[in-house]
């Protein structure tokens, strides 16, 4: 089982020199493909070219390489088969113990601002998944490496074991080799699937592709195991690629608040700050700048604050990051800080502080996956809720029409109610959320229960639901503690019973005929 021919076919060259410097300290033989074997043999690794090993040049543009029984022979064949054994060496084929292949950058290509599909096609490899797959089928004597973070601890293990890896090595590596391709066609599938701009209906497979990117301490409670994953074959992105500046390791529900407040942050233009806690905002207001905008957020609901998220679409300042500093929060996100600020936090040894930098305006390049919910024995699939309501698609349906002003917070509250747990019901007015009633079972106990959370004086409001009224009663609640005007998605039966109420109540109401459910 010892190895003595290995095969190096690589697209990322990290670490392959060191590697093939270590193997030919072995007594290994290198074979080697094209811009694989120049690399080495500049290092002065000695080589040789698959073309000279085969006795075939490279074809159709190097569409064809290492297609070769020579090649596919070497790696597949059972070392204990004497049939196999007389194949190869009635055809001079060596086994190869040892097959080194990471991919083309089909992912990385068709990220390219108007790259075209016979660019992204001839990023789509073939000889290289073949290789990979071969040896991990054959991996009960062949050892397969598609990540150059593994060389080392192989190389190791070969030197201390005679130049031979352990059984369970080659297992464990065959599956991760599986993983590699299985998300590789995975990329590939999904991009195809994304070219069909008239298909209807929702993909009829799935694949996800993901790697682990690191261990979690535990999941939502401390019994529960977990771990983040990100797509293997996409460009590191969103939250997931965001810079940890300080403060403790980020825990499952640490990713799962700092998802949901930059979610809501990113829904708006100007100055803005939205203060989560358990995913749903306690509190959310537009500014001036940054300082305006996290005092007015925090005066919504400064109790449910305590051990909360605050996420702003600018750069933190001095200014603001001061005014945090009485307020004990888990983690603050932000598309950047200047340096005071990143000084000021810096004297909250545990305080996470996350920057999104740059890629904070660029298109997700997952965004085009869809939302996952789990149940038994499968997952449900649905679009992404990125529905942006603008002013002229709302539709009066009361005597009065809203003012301009009570429009614009009309507009407000609707972004933030739609990151509100179902059923949900926000109060705003001035750009800022007054009153918050997230998750209860019925709609008029959201909005009794926003109006008791409320600290700052309704009179004046505006009101938002995610869904419809089933009921008047909510509506007479809402009148009696000050609202002016509602947003509503409309559709229940008994719509015009709550568009009376409203005149009854001089409310001005707007239908959007949208639904936000966020269960």
């Amino acid at each position: 089982m010892k190895i003595e021919t290995a095969l190096l076919s690589v697209y990322n060259k990290e670490g392959v020199v060191e590697l093939a410097q270590r193997l030919t300290e072995m007594g290994i033989r290198i074979l080697s493909t094209g811009g694989t074997s120049s690399v080495l043999k500049k290092a002065g690794i000695p080589v040789v070219a698959i073309s000279e090993y085969t006795g075939s040049p490279e074809i159709l543009d190097g569409r064809v390489k290492t297609l070769h029984p020579r090649v596919h022979g070497g790696i597949l064949a059972r070392h204990d088969d004497p049939g196999h054994q007389q194949t190869l060496e009635e055809n001079n084929i060596s086994p190869i113990g040892l097959v080194v292949v990471n991919l083309y950058p089909f992912s990385q290509t068709i990220q390219v601002e108007g790259v075209t599909i016979d660019e992204a096609i001839e990023q789509i490899d073939i000889g290289g998944p073949t290789m990979i797959r071969g040896a991990a089928k054959n991996h009960k004597y062949a050892t397969v490496l598609v990540d150059p973070a593994d060389y080392t601890k192989i190389v190791e293990e070969m030197d201390s074991q005679s130049g031979e890896t352990s059984e369970g090595t080659r297992r464990s590596l065959a599956g991760k080799a599986f993983h590699h391709t299985a998300s590789y066609d995975a990329a590939i599938a999904g991009y195809f699937e994304g070219l069909d701009s008239e298909q209807e209906g929702l993909p009829a497979a799935l694949n996800l592709g993901l790697l682990q990117k690191s261990s979690l301490r535990y999941g939502e409670n401390p019994h529960q195991r977990a771990a983040l994953y990100q797509p293997w074959f996409l460009p590191s992105a969103g939250l997931v690629s965001a810079q940890q500046h300080q403060g403790k390791e980020l825990s499952f529900n640490n990713y799962l608040d700092l998802e949901s407040a930059w979610n809501l942050t990113s829904e708006f233009e100007d100055p803005f700050c939205a203060i989560i806690k358990h995913t749903n905002p306690c509190g959310a207001a537009l500014g001036s700048g940054l300082s305006e905008a996290y005092q007015k957020a925090l005066a919504c609901d400064p109790v449910s604050a305590f051990g909360s998220i605050v996420a702003f679409n600018r750069e933190v300042d001095g200014e603001t990051a001061e005014l945090m500093r009485s307020l004990f929060i888990e983690a603050v996100i932000a598309p950047g800080y200047h340096g005071d600020a990143l000084e000021i936090f810096g004297k909250k040894k545990n305080l996470r502080v996350m920057e999104m930098g740059e890629q904070a305006l660029q298109p997700d390049p997952a965004g085009k996956w869809f939302d996952f919910k789990k149940i038994s024995g499968g997952f449900l699939v649905q679009d992404r809720d990125l529905y942006y309501m603008k002013s002229e698609e709302l539709k009066t349906v009361t005597q009065r029409a809203p003012t301009e002003e009570e429009r614009k917070d009309l507009l407000f509250a609707w972004e933030v109610c739609k990151h509100v747990k179902s059923n949900a019901i926000v109060y705003a007015r001035g750009g800022q959320t007054l009153g918050v009633g997230a998750g209860q079972m019925s709609r008029v106990d959201s909005v009794r229960l926003a109006v008791q959370k409320a600290q700052l004086n309704l009179e004046n409001c505006v009101l938002a639901s995610d869904a419809f009224f089933p009921f008047r009663d909510a509506i007479d609640e809402a009148a009696s503690t000050g609202v002016k005007a509602i947003i509503q998605p409309g559709g229940s039966i008994r719509d015009e019973e709550a568009i009376e109420a409203a005149n009854e109540h001089e409310m001005a109401m707007v239908f959007t005929g949208i639904r936000h459910f966020r269960h």
